[in-house]
C-alpha cells in the first residue's frame, strides 16, 4: 500500500514513477493500493490511470480491498 493521502499535488513526473511501481508489483506477482485525497485523485482521472493504480479513499479502504482479495 502507497499513503499518498497528504500530498497535495503529483505531476507527470509522479504518475510515472506510480505506474512503473504498479507494473513492478504486478510482475512480483503482487499488487499496490494507492491511498489518495481528493487532488491526486482529479489528477489521476484526468489521466484516465485510476483504475490501473487502484485508488482507495482511504488506508481502511486499501486494507478492507486487500483483505477480499
Amino acid at each position: 500500500m502507497l499513503d499518498l493521502s497528504t500530498i497535495d499535488f503529483v505531476d507527470s513526473s509522479g504518475l510515472g514513477a506510480l505506474v512503473q511501481l504498479v507494473k513492478k508489483a504486478n510482475t512480483s506477482g503482487g499488487s499496490l493500493q494507492v491511498v489518495t485525497n481528493a487532488r491526486v485523485t482529479q489528477t489521476v482521472k484526468l489521466v484516465r490511470l485510476e483504475k490501473f493504480l487502484s485508488l482507495q479513499p482511504s488506508v481502511e479502504a486499501a486494507l478492507a480491498n486487500f483483505n477480499e482479495g
